[in-house]
């Protein structure tokens, strides 16, 4: 996967008044847990840009002082009226222990029932997907060469090698319905077929 390079400040005062002091200063509090240590720490809201406002998922390296640490986004709180990022939790990678991340379905081909007037539908953006993090893509591929309309492409029908993928097998992740258009094609073609077998 690709990885984001974030540089931060280590912490030494954790409360709401020091939170606001660097809110203040364009910066955002931060937190990274999961592996030994625990460390608090702020980031210029600019630098987290790039990993918070994107359909892409990425790794991300924690530059931190002395400690550089390989993480992933955990959670980001933003402000309920502004949108102003107000904390960021990091989750530690920790060499040999799986870890999740929602990576971003990306729907490739041509659909012969998008060509015959069908709309594309997906439902799911993002796919959970849980194993070692050098083994997670950038994106999951999910062909729609041979979808008619009617038909979809369901959780189970997906496969990521070397992951697991934790949504419900029966979900559907993409699909081709009917639209009045393509329904209006098929009456007079159902009607001639109709009509073809009464004279047989």
């Amino acid at each position: 996967m690709k990885t984001l390079v974030i540089k931060g400040d280590i912490r030494s005062n954790t409360g709401k008044v020091s939170s606001k002091e660097l809110r203040g200063e364009g910066k955002v509090p931060c937190v990274v847990y999961g592996g030994k240590l625990l460390i608090h720490f702020s980031v210029y809201s600019a630098d987290l840009k790039a990993l918070i406002y994107t359909p892409n998922t990425y790794l991300v390296q924690l530059n931190l002082g002395s400690n550089v640490l390989t993480a992933h986004l955990q959670d980001v709180q933003f402000h309920p009226v502004s949108d102003e990022i107000l904390h960021v939790d990091f989750q530690e990678i920790v060499s040999g222990k799986d870890v999740i991340l929602n990576i971003p379905v990306k729907v490739k081909g041509n659909s012969p029932g998008v060509r015959a007037g069908g709309r594309l539908a997906q439902p799911i953006k993002r796919l959970r997907l849980k194993g070692d993090s050098k083994s997670m893509p950038d994106v999951v591929e999910v062909s729609i060469d041979k979808l008619e309309i009617g038909q979809s492409v369901r959780v189970r029908d997906v496969s990521v090698l070397n992951v697991t993928i934790l949504d419900a097998p029966a979900n559907t992740v993409v699909a081709v319905e009917a639209t009045r258009s393509s329904m209006q094609a098929e009456a007079p073609a159902a009607k001639a077929g109709a009509k073809d077998a009464k004279k047989k």
